[in-house]
Formats: structure tokens, C-alpha cells, sequence
């Protein structure tokens, strides 16, 4: 049975179905999991990162409400398309704020066949009942996860994001325990991220995990700059340029991208 109380919280229900708050979709994702992906970008992130090109997707409990039906629905008429890896992905925003509408739609995904990705910084998890007993549900119907591992440096990470790291690596270490197949990425932007000392103590710290299928650099871009000045908002990034193609290569070197090939298979 799904559980539907987590944090002490009502669970919005519409005729016995849990609503998710969502941003948007996509029909054909290609970067966001195997193969080609429906791809849904639910509402809602606690994390203010620095370099966050959807801060429309920040604010919880606003968008489109819509019923796990309602995105199987709208995915389903695509599922020709998506081979033998692809599949459906949850997205954010932050989608382990909604991970009760996460577990409905999963749980029946799985009982048609579909493979199921999460895409998630990992910002809210807690070992914490009784978050973590429906943490762990979900995981039973995930078939991978993508992780955003936004700076190794705790102290760097809260000035990055406004958040430490800890319960994210602890996350990581988890998923890592019990062998739970993961992509980690990892946004270079210079000044912020682009240290070697960093990179490399991140390098190192993927190493320690056993679970991780492939490790990606994402070079930070400005296109979602328009949208603070839509919303009023200070963008912290103002006049940091992307990374070159040397300093992306070098990331990738330190983080030992090529040592991961698990996803190939």
C-alpha cells in the first residue's frame, strides 16, 4: 500500500488520486536518464543555487495540479519511442518533495513496464522517520536516479545553494549500500566550482562509491538569466562566463568521466 503521510503533512488527494504540482513536461528528453525520455519537471525546491536557470520551478505547491493518471496519460501515447532504456523521468524543481505522488506514479509505471528515473539533488533526504520508509519505497519501483552533486565542500555548498552537503553525501552513501545504479553530474562554473582542489577531492570522493554508472560535467550556461530579470530577482552569476572547452576537459580528467561506462551496457 502507498503511504500518504510523510512529515506530519496533508497530501493533496483529487478523487482518491495524489496531485503533484507540476512545471512543466517534456516529451522527448535525451539527457535526462537512458535513452529517450517523458520527462516531468514538478514544482518546488528548497535549494536557492546560484546558478539555477528554472527559478520559476522554486516556489511549493503552486503549478498545474495534476493526478498520476493524468501524466501516464499524456506520456503513454510516446512509449513507441522510448526503446528498451528509455523511459519516464521525474525532475524538478526538487521531486523528493512530492515523493508520495513520485511513489503513486512509479508503482504503476512498474506494473507496465516502464523504466523510471529520478533526477534529484537529494536535498531533502533524511534518515528521519518516517521519511526514510517511503525513501525507501520509492527506491523499489526507481530503476536509477540522477544525482546533482553541486559542491563537494560543504561550507561552499551553502554559499552556492544555501544548504551544507552532508545529508546529500549521506544520501549518496546510501544509495551507494544497498547498490542503487546512479549518474552523478556535476555543474562546472568558474569561480564557484571550477577549483582543481575541489574537482579533485570530488573525483576522489565518487571513487568511494560503488553504485555509480557514469559521472557528467555540465558546463554552467546564462539561459535562464531572463527569467530573474522577469521575476525581479538578483542573479548572484552576473557577468561569469561558461567555462572554455579546456577547463570542461580538464573537469572531466579530475572526475575520471571515462571510468564510468556502466551506463553503456
Amino acid at each position: 500500500m502507498i503511504q500518504r503521510q510523510m512529515h506530519e503533512r496533508k497530501v493533496p488527494t483529487r478523487d482518491g488520486e495524489i496531485i503533484g504540482y507540476v512545471h512543466s513536461t517534456e516529451s522527448f528528453g535525451a539527457v535526462d536518464g537512458p535513452g529517450i525520455r517523458f520527462v516531468v519537471f514538478m514544482q518546488g525546491c528548497n535549494m536557492r543555487c546560484q546558478f539555477c536557470h528554472n527559478p520559476d520551478t522554486w516556489r511549493k505547491n503552486v503549478g498545474t495540479e495534476m493526478t498520476t493518471d493524468e501524466i501516464l496519460q499524456l506520456a503513454l501515447p510516446y512509449r513507441q519511442f522510448w526503446g528498451e532504456k528509455g523511459g519516464i523521468t521525474l525532475s524538478g524543481g526538487e521531486i523528493m518533495l512530492q515523493t508520495e505522488f513520485a511513489l503513486e506514479l512509479f508503482t504503476k509505471c512498474k506494473k507496465l513496464g516502464i523504466n523510471t528515473c529520478l533526477d534529484t539533488c537529494g536535498q531533502p533526504f533524511t534518515r528521519r522517520q518516517p521519511w526514510f520508509d517511503n525513501f525507501n519505497e520509492l527506491l523499489k519501483v526507481t530503476d536509477i536516479l540522477l544525482v546533482d552533486i553541486k559542491h563537494i565542500n560543504s561550507d561552499e555548498h551553502r554559499k552556492l545553494t544555501g544548504f551544507r552537503n552532508e545529508n546529500i553525501l549521506d544520501m549518496c552513501q546510501y544509495l551507494s549500500d544497498i547498490d542503487k545504479p546512479v549518474w552523478i553530474r556535476h555543474v562546472l562554473i568558474p569561480e564557484r566550482t571550477d577549483f582543481d582542489n575541489y574537482l579533485t577531492q570530488l573525483g576522489e570522493y565518487i571513487k568511494t562509491l560503488h553504485n555509480v554508472q557514469k559521472v557528467e560535467v555540465l558546463p554552467y550556461h546564462t539561459m535562464g538569466v531572463h527569467k530573474y530579470q522577469e521575476m525581479g530577482i538578483k542573479y548572484k552569476l552576473d557577468g561569469i562566463e561558461p567555462p572554455t572547452p579546456e577547463r570542461v576537459k580538464n573537469a572531466e580528467k579530475l572526475l575520471h568521466v571515462e571510468d564510468y561506462q556502466g551506463y553503456l551496457k
